[in-house]
């Protein structure tokens, strides 16, 4: 990549990086273009030259925010920590992006976004492998009953994705989700220490 390039695509990203952290804190309709120029320090031309509309702006912030989770989930999983460990820091991770994402922000991507799209298609791609690395780890650790299936447990988690991705669901489910993953992991019993 030669050096235009290169500012080209910093540019880009300092823009997404701006428009994600007004679009977390305001959600979408508070925020206008010459907000985010002004925060990505460019101008509003700049940002329509890059990405069109806010509409095509608002797509690539959210293809953006999905690969950022999906990379930091994968940091989680190849983590030199225990499996313990790693459960606490996905569901760290979960409870400070709820706390963090602005409820009209999320439930606009979860409307827009939550069927037979991008997740759909990077769940399947990234995650998945992801999920059974960490699974078999948990298994061969003694933290994961070794008779349970990856299978079962993907069939479960995929339950309970397609579930929260109704409208009637997600509308509902942000104050939710630190006590969703800690049943999750933990079940209806909680964390043992023995």
């Amino acid at each position: 990549m030669d050096g235009f390039q290169r500012r080209r695509e910093l540019k880009k990203r300092n823009i997404l990086e701006a428009a994600l952290a007004l679009f977390m804190k305001h959600g979408i309709q508070k925020v206008s273009i010459a907000e985010i120029a002004k925060e990505a320090k460019v101008s509003q031309v700049t940002i329509y030259n890059y990405f069109e509309s806010k509409h095509n702006l608002i797509h690539e912030i959210f293809i953006y925010y999905v690969d950022r989770a999906v990379d930091d989930f994968e940091s989680v999983i190849h983590a030199d920590v225990l499996f313990p460990e790693k459960i606490k820091r996905l569901i760290f991770k979960k409870k400070e992006v709820a706390n963090q994402i602005n409820e009209e922000f999320y439930q606009y991507l979860m409307k827009e976004y939550s069927e037979g799209n991008y997740i759909e298609q990077i769940y399947a791609q990234r995650a998945i492998p992801y999920f059974n690395q960490l699974l078999n780890e948990g298994k061969e650790k003694g933290y994961i009953d070794p008779n349970l299936s990856n299978e079962a447990i993907l069939f479960y988690i995929q339950m309970m994705k397609d579930y929260m991705q109704k409208e009637e669901v997600y509308q509902r489910i942000l104050p939710l989700t630190e006590d969703i993953t800690n049943i999750f992991f933990y079940g209806m019993l909680g964390k043992r220490t023995e």
